[in-house]
């Protein structure tokens, strides 16, 4: 792959928010065409559905490019194609729910996705391409070691998130009040701003954010054994011919040491094993 230097020009992103009948009215729609014996929504792009932010994965940086581990990991799969990579931004849930590829608004999604049984239902998972593992975020002087501390407590949670049923799963036990955020710059900012005594999520973006934040610490990690999956469009040849493409990419860039790279551009070092 090009280093994200040399296909920077080759990133376009741009926002769609709203319900979905408004955010998929409010996107321009580009003819679509086959590349390579595979069909895209737009013949001059690969079209990446996300929920902006969720940094390192996916973030708009100071000059308004698109960027992160995941741009960089579909980068692969734009590049085999030879074509731009499009990231267009839409709510998560019409992401898992596969409501963005009902209506042909992209070819592919990203966004820090664990593969669970209950979205399998609905898309098309690829190959796991990354580890994780679900963290609590707290404020840097703060006494909290786990959900045990939260008693009486308010704690932060994304909607439609595997962190935001762990929570749940735990809530009676613990005897903590969630509160619901719809995005993962709202769920931070509330425990920097003391809104809420912690939040749940995953650990990636929470130890990025402390790191951007040093006010902030992730308490503890709960291992809930989970793996990302980039999404596509369930029982559709054509999103299985993709999605095909990409874990064959992957699995090359494994081999050849390019995904080590890129994960260390965006982590600070290498994946802790070679199957991360």
């Amino acid at each position: 792959m090009k280093s994200t230097s040399a296909r920077s020009g080759r990133i376009i992103g741009f926002i769609c928010v709203g319900l979905i009948g408004l955010a998929l009215s409010a996107c321009s729609q580009d003819e679509g065409g086959t590349v390579d014996g595979i069909d895209l929504v737009d013949a001059n792009a690969l079209t990446v559905c996300t929920h902006l932010p969720y940094k390192p994965f996916q973030f708009s940086n100071d000059q308004g490019e698109v960027v992160g581990f995941d741009v960089d990991m579909l980068g692969l799969l734009a590049d085999d194609l030879g074509v731009e990579e499009k990231v267009v931004s839409m709510d998560w849930n019409q992401i898992t729910s596969a409501a963005v590829f009902a209506a042909h608004k992209c070819d592919i999604a990203m966004g820090g996705a664990t593969i669970t049984d209950k979205r399998a239902e609905a898309v098309l998972f690829s190959e796991p391409y990354f580890n994780a593992t679900q963290a609590l975020l707290v404020k840097k002087d703060s006494d909290i070691q786990g959900l045990a501390d939260l008693k009486g407590k308010r704690l932060a949670v994304q909607t439609d998130t595997t962190g935001a049923l762990y929570a749940e799963k735990h809530v009676d036990e613990h005897g903590y009040t969630n509160v619901v955020f719809d995005d993962l710059a709202l769920l931070t900012t509330a425990v920097s701003a003391g809104k809420t005594a912690a939040a749940i999520g995953d650990n990636g973006p929470f130890y990025q954010y402390a790191e951007d934040n040093p006010g902030t610490k992730v308490a503890t990690e709960l291992d809930t054994g989970e793996q990302y999956g980039f999404l596509a469009k369930k029982d559709d040849p054509n999103a299985k011919k993709l999605v095909e493409r990409l874990n064959g990419l992957i699995a090359d860039a494994r081999e050849s040491g390019e995904y080590d790279r890129i994960y260390k551009k965006w982590f600070g070092h290498a994946p802790a094993d070679s199957n991360e």
